[in-house]
C-alpha cells in the first residue's frame, strides 16, 4: 500500500448554481416553507474515513456500490467497533470516472484536528491500515464535503451536485449521506467538522469564512460530535459575541436541568451547558421540545416526525 495525498483540482472559476427541478412536496422545499431551523442537528461523529469511489451509489453507499462487495461488510463492521463514520467521495463530475484510489483519516475530536491522506492498492487495504493519523500525508487546509446521495434523498443530488461543481475552493468532493437531508445542500467542512446547512449560491462565503479559520454562522448546524445542547449554546453565545473563530467556545460539560413530570412525558428538557470563553466560562441555559407540527423529514420518509427545536433560556 503506498501513501500519497489527493490532488486537488485548481480552484474553479465561480459561475451561477443551477438546482434541479424541486416540486413542492421535496423535503427540503417544505422544511424553507416551515422555517425548520437547522441549528443544533450535526451528526455525533468525530472521526472519519473517506473512501474514494466514483460512479453510482445505492442507498446504502458502502454496500451498494463498486466498493469491493467482500470487504465492505468487513469495513463497516471495523468502523462501527473504533466509532469512525464512512463517507464515500468522488470528485465533482467524475461519478464515471476511474477512482484514483484515494482514502483519508480524519479526526474532528478538539485539539486533535487533522485529515491525511493516502492511497490503496486494493480496497481491503483499508482492513488493515492504521486509522489513526500515522500514515498518509496531512491536509493543509479545508476539506469540503458536499452531500449528492440521490439515491439517499433526491434533494441532496438536485441541490448538492450543483454546489459541488461551483463551491469555489481547491479541495471539494461530493460524498455520500450526512443526515438532515430536509436541509440540502448539506456541506461538511474537515478536519474541523462542522456541519452547514441549506449553503446558497456558490458557496463562496463558506469558503472565505474558513480560509480565515472562521465558521460561517448564517448556515452553521453545529460541530460533528459535540451534543445537541452544546451546538445550540454554541450558536447562542457566537451570535451574541461576534466569537466566529473555528476554535473559539471549547465545551466544558454539560448538565441536564430537573423538570416535570408532565414535561418528561412531553419530551422537554433543559441543560445547562458551560463553554470556555475569552474572559472565563460562558454559562447558557437551553430547552429543547418537539414541534407540534409532524412533518415528512426526508423525501424517503415512511411517516412524519416531529423534530426537536431548541430555544436559548439565558447566557451568563
Amino acid at each position: 500500500m503506498s501513501t500519497a495525498p489527493a490532488q486537488p483540482d485548481p480552484s474553479p472559476t465561480s459561475r451561477p448554481v443551477r438546482v434541479g427541478r424541486l416540486d413542492p412536496t421535496r423535503c427540503s422545499v417544505t422544511a424553507l416553507v416551515r422555517g425548520d431551523s437547522p441549528v443544533a442537528t450535526a451528526g455525533p461523529a468525530q472521526r472519519w474515513l473517506l473512501v474514494e469511489q466514483p460512479g453510482p451509489w445505492g442507498p446504502d453507499a458502502l454496500l451498494q456500490s463498486r466498493f469491493d462487495a467482500a470487504v465492505a461488510p468487513r469495513l463497516a463492521a471495523r468502523a462501527r467497533a473504533e466509532g469512525t463514520r464512512v463517507l464515500l467521495v468522488r470528485r465533482p463530475g467524475e461519478r464515471l470516472a476511474e477512482s484514483g484510489h484515494r482514502w483519508a483519516y480524519a479526526d474532528s475530536r478538539p485539539g486533535r484536528e487533522g485529515l491525511w491522506w493516502s492511497t490503496r492498492e486494493t480496497d481491503a487495504d483499508l482492513l488493515e491500515a492504521p486509522w489513526d493519523g500515522s500514515m498518509g500525508e496531512r491536509a493543509d487546509g479545508p476539506v469540503y464535503l458536499v452531500c449528492t446521495h440521490g439515491q439517499h434523498d433526491a434533494c441532496c443530488a438536485l441541490r448538492g451536485r450543483p454546489l459541488a461543481r461551483a463551491l469555489p475552493a481547491p479541495d471539494v468532493w461530493e460524498c455520500s449521506h450526512l443526515g438532515g437531508c430536509r436541509f440540502a445542500t448539506n456541506v461538511l467542512v474537515l478536519p474541523h467538522g462542522f456541519a452547514y446547512a441549506q449553503v446558497p449560491g456558490d458557496g463562496a462565503d463558506l469558503v472565505t469564512a474558513h480560509a480565515r479559520g472562521e465558521v460561517a454562522l448564517p448556515w452553521l448546524r453545529g460541530r460533528t460530535g459535540l451534543p445537541m445542547p452544546a451546538q445550540a449554546a454554541q450558536q447562542a453565545v457566537r451570535e451574541r459575541l461576534g466569537l466566529l473563530g473555528v476554535d473559539d467556545l471549547p465545551l466544558r460539560g454539560t448538565h441536564r436541568l430537573p423538570g416535570t413530570d408532565a414535561e418528561a412525558a412531553a419530551g422537554i428538557e433543559r441543560v445547562e451547558v458551560v463553554l470556555v470563553g475569552p474572559d472565563g466560562d460562558v454559562v447558557v441555559r437551553v430547552e429543547s421540545r418537539p414541534t407540534a407540527e409532524a412533518a415528512q423529514l426526508t423525501c424517503r420518509a415512511v411517516h412524519p416526525a416531529h423534530p426537536r427545536a431548541w430555544t436559548v433560556l439565558s447566557i451568563s
